[in-house]
């Protein structure tokens, strides 16, 4: 068992598995927050500039 258990413990099989499971969070956590970073931003553009063209007036000949 003790044979076992150092053996467990020197193999790095699964230690690339977690490198990459670690990478991949970070890179979908900073991808969201900067979705949702952009899409406040063009939620306030669009909404002044709505409201610009709902102030202009339209003139008919």
């Amino acid at each position: 068992m003790l044979q076992f258990i150092k053996s467990f413990r020197a193999r790095e099989d699964g230690a690339i598995t977690v490198d990459w499971v670690v990478l991949t969070a970070a890179i979908v956590g900073l991808a969201i927050a900067l979705i949702a970073l952009i899409a406040a931003g063009a939620t306030d553009k669009s909404t002044s500039v709505g409201a610009f063209l709902s102030s202009q007036e339209i003139v008919t000949h």
